[in-house]
């Protein structure tokens, strides 16, 4: 068992470089992207939009989440940036544990969505508006079969509305707010 347990260690040890080349390599498609004609940056400020600033990678907050479907239609009617309204479909519950407490974000997708492909997860946590955006940070995750997602919040990333206040930014709802700091994936610059 111990020798066994050794090798599994071992092995994740040996995956973390492969891992965090991926985020990194994540980040930098993101600051490409950022400057791209197809950013929500203003066009004047696309030549000279800075890297985002990140957390440091820590394996500590990609953790397992078990997701608990929803049965049938459950939309909510979502706050936004704007003050405006965006209708969202519950998908269901996903279950995980992060820094030893068990915890729950509600997953979506949009309401006129033709498929269920991507989730959709806003969370507010307890540095939004000092290290973090304060409306909230979102993170997408691909359906998976068997129900068991890799919860990555190396990948949160702040709402495009920090950037460009014509954007509509759904709001994270009650039910997603963490009553603890997630500090990983993007912050705010000067935090």
């Amino acid at each position: 068992m111990v020798l066994a347990l050794g090798i599994a260690l071992s092995a994740c040890n040996a995956r973390q470089p492969i891992y965090e080349e991926d985020i990194a390599a994540w980040r930098a498609e993101k600051d490409r992207y950022m400057r791209s004609a197809d950013s929500p940056v203003p066009p004047p400020q696309r030549d000279a939009f800075p890297p985002l600033p990140y957390f440091p990678i820590s394996a500590e907050y990609r953790v397992p989440a078990a997701l608990e479907v929803i049965a049938g239609e459950d939309v909510i009617e979502m706050s936004t940036s704007t003050g405006q309204r965006r209708r969202m479909r519950r998908i269901g519950t996903l279950r995980f544990t992060l820094q030893g407490r068990p915890l729950t974000l509600t997953a979506f997708v949009d309401a006129s969505a033709p498929d269920m492909r991507r989730l959709f997860v806003p969370f507010n946590d307890l540095t939004n508006g000092t290290e973090t955006y304060p409306g909230g940070r979102y993170l997408d995750l691909d359906r998976t079969a068997t129900g068991i997602y890799d919860l990555d919040f190396n990948r949160a990333y702040n709402p495009f509305c920090l950037f460009n206040i014509t954007y509509d930014c759904p709001l994270p709802p009650r039910e997603n707010r963490l009553q603890l700091p997630v500090r990983a994936g993007e912050k705010l610059a000067d935090s």
